[in-house]
């Protein structure tokens, strides 16, 4: 039976009030929202966990999910007027246990009205640097990911093909699955980027990795970037030593646009043997004339404590482990 270390209560009690003193002094509110829900945010690399909830003693059971992020009702209370906010929150994952995952973890997850990504991975290098003081004072990076893909194994992602990517991936050692011909070309993407260029991101200084194709997009904005009619998504990831910390979002506020990645999701899933999700409806009919231009961020504050920690496994900062 596992027993949480007064070592790490104290640890996360301490990272955590330093969360609550950054933002109070920003004057961003801290807000508390349900961790079940019968809509979602849908992606489909994320798989949520389902429950049943009964409505009383011999009551009908309803469906419902465990949220893998408290995005969607967040987004609903800045559609309400809360203005910038922040919360810590536990977050589900089916399907992700190891050195690195747990089916539940822990996320602080913040939105600022009137910020774009760029803004957005400033502030993340101020909270981090204010969380982690061996990183006070280091310059972060900031790389493309098409200038991560050009440097690191010489491939354009914006202008490659399946053949391209799986020869690069028998030269740098990176194995390849038996069906790797049916994948699509962002997973086959993540396969080299996980597989070989990861472990070297942010081993230098900590490194936002910005601006994906837009089928990556997921619940970014899309702007033109080149002259050769290149559209990225506004998205960004943190790594430190390797490890993927944040991912954040200038947020889309198109409302048909986000109704139709959603759907995607579904087709997604449902080509390659999954179910499709609910989607959180609620959280489409906020993304309307009230719902503020802003960026928002989740970062694993598991992992960062990890990175703080000098340890690669979140059995070693998680109070308790996954049972």
């Amino acid at each position: 039976m596992s027993t949480p270390s007064i070592k790490t209560l104290r640890l996360r009690a301490t990272l955590f009030a330093r969360v609550r003193e950054f933002f109070a002094l920003r004057n961003v509110l801290e807000v508390d929202t349900p961790i079940l829900g019968h809509g979602l945010v849908v992606e489909s690399h994320l798989e949520p966990i389902p429950c049943r909830v009964r409505t009383g003693p011999g009551g009908d059971s309803l469906d419902r999910y465990l949220l893998t992020s408290p995005e969607g009702p967040m987004k609903r209370l800045l559609a309400a007027g809360s203005g910038a906010i922040y919360q810590i929150a536990h977050a589900f994952r089916d399907g992700e246990v190891g050195r690195k995952h747990s089916p539940e973890f822990t996320i602080l997850e913040w939105y600022r009205p009137g910020f774009d990504h760029h803004d957005l991975m400033d502030e993340v290098a101020a909270l981090v640097g204010a969380l982690v003081p061996a990183l006070g004072g280091t310059a972060f990076e900031k790389r493309t990911y098409r200038e991560v893909f050009v440097e690191g194994v010489g491939i354009d992602p914006f202008a490659t093909e399946l053949s391209e990517i799986s020869q690069a991936c028998e030269r740098l050692g990176v194995p390849l699955p038996a069906d790797f011909n049916d994948w699509t070309l962002d997973d086959a993407l993540d396969l080299l980027l996980v597989g070989h260029l990861e472990p070297t991101l942010g081993a230098r200084a900590p490194l936002f990795v910005h601006d994906y194709p837009r089928t990556q997009a997921a619940l970014a904005q899309i702007r033109p970037d080149g002259e050769d009619g290149r559209e990225v998504g506004e998205r960004f990831e943190l790594y430190i030593r390797g490890v993927e910390l944040a991912n954040g979002y200038h947020e889309l506020a198109d409302p048909a646009e986000q109704r139709r990645r959603f759907d995607l999701a579904n087709r997604v899933r449902e080509e390659t043997g999954r179910s499709p999700l609910p989607i959180d409806l609620a959280l489409i009919d906020s993304l309307g004339n009230d719902f503020p231009p802003c960026a928002g961020v989740a970062l694993g504050l598991d992992r960062l404590i990890m990175v703080a920690e000098g340890t690669d496994d979140i059995a070693d900062v998680r109070p308790f482990l996954f049972e």
